[in-house]
């Protein structure tokens, strides 16, 4: 997604003006409005490098793993303050994220208390 959000911005950054229209209390709509519209290059920037942190967090050693589903899903939990239609997405997206930190996550832990297998 950063690289979309990036190409949105730079195409036309008013595109992300309405986003928060039909945020779930006052100070989300306004603080869209009157922080991240006033310099939507920056901030949308910044949202693009949290992206690239996160998704290169997956990417790394351990315990960045971790760290990257706890960001992943801490931001979907703040993006559905922007609207229950953003809820379509991060609700399925949370429960993806979840199943797959079980699995993965789980897996290590696993392995860390199963003796280690030699193959054959």
């Amino acid at each position: 997604m950063a690289g979309i959000n990036i190409g949105i911005v730079v195409a036309d950054a008013s595109t992300y003006r309405h986003f928060a229209d039909h945020g779930l209390w006052s100070f989300v709509r306004s603080g869209w409005l009157d922080i991240v519209m006033a310099h939507p290059g920056a901030w949308i920037g910044l949202l693009a490098a949290g992206e690239v942190a996160i998704g290169l967090a997956f990417l790394g050693p351990k315990p960045w793993p971790r760290t990257a589903y706890a960001a992943a899903i801490g931001f979907h939990v703040a993006l559905m303050s922007f609207g229950w239609g953003v809820w379509l997405w991060a609700v399925p997206a949370i429960g993806g994220l979840v199943i797959a930190a079980r699995h993965d996550l789980g897996a290590d832990a696993g392995r860390a208390r199963s003796p280690a297998r030699t193959a054959t």
